[in-house]
């Protein structure tokens, strides 16, 4: 419990932690045969030469999740986040080998939701795939923890994340306003297997694959409040 004890801390001061060995190998293969039975022609799906993406994806393949939700990851979440989180969204990005995609630093703003509606303070409303995003409050956001589960090992030369350390504790931060004297870039490579989480306000960005192997990753977003009477998260799902 001493090491889930840094990982809490390092989420809750750096805005981000790594916990390795969550997964077997046998796990692993289990999730990517999940993935790779499914109907890949649904609207959720999308496919490029440079990224194959699942939206919902713990909805679209729900025989997945006694997979994903292990008894490693349930004593994490419980320890580090809390027992009555829920998830509030799913998806799951496949770089390939040769991928160009590149990623700028941004925070994740915006959350799923089931419908449009007109509530103060909730902005900044969009629609992808028949998907509602709107931006919050920005209390929602502090809220939410992000679960990033690596089926590959992942490094710098196949697009790790890099993150501005404690970015997250300075309400939306604009990357054009990074001050890169005072600010401190990790690249964060996690073994396959293992979990990244990081709070939603972290800055974050991604670079190219350069070594020519996969990057597969889970990113499961968590929750414990309700949003207004006239919204429900799009996704919401107990495990």
């Amino acid at each position: 419990m001493n090491y889930f004890n840094t990982a809490k801390d390092s989420l809750n001061n750096k805005g981000f932690s790594i916990v390795e060995g969550i997964y077997t190998d046998t796990e692993i293969e289990s999730i990517i045969s999940c993935i790779d039975k499914a109907d890949q022609t649904k609207t959720t799906f999308r496919k490029s030469v440079d990224l194959f993406a699942i939206r919902q994806v713990l909805k679209e393949i729900p025989e997945m999740i006694p997979f994903v939700f292990n008894d490693n990851l349930r004593k994490l979440i419980a320890h580090i986040v809390g027992n009555d989180y829920f998830i509030v969204k799913s998806i799951y990005f496949d770089k390939p080998e040769k991928s160009n995609w590149y990623v700028a630093y941004h925070q994740d703003l915006t959350i799923s939701v089931d419908k449009k509606a007109e509530i103060e303070n909730f902005i900044n409303w969009t629609k992808k795939q028949n998907q509602f995003a709107v931006q919050p409050p920005i209390s929602v956001l502090e809220n939410i923890t992000t679960l990033r589960i690596h089926l590959d090992e992942t490094n710098s030369e196949n697009g790790a994340l890099k993150v501005i350390e404690n970015s997250h504790s300075k309400g939306i931060y604009r990357a054009e306003n990074i001050d890169w004297k005072n600010e401190k870039e990790t690249t964060c490579d996690v073994a396959k297997g293992g979990v990244m989480l990081m709070k939603p306000l972290l800055l974050h960005s991604s670079g190219k694959t350069t070594n020519n192997e996969k990057r597969r990753v889970l990113h499961i977003e968590l929750s414990n409040i309700n949003l207004p009477k006239e919204l429900n998260w799009a996704e919401k799902q107990e495990f």
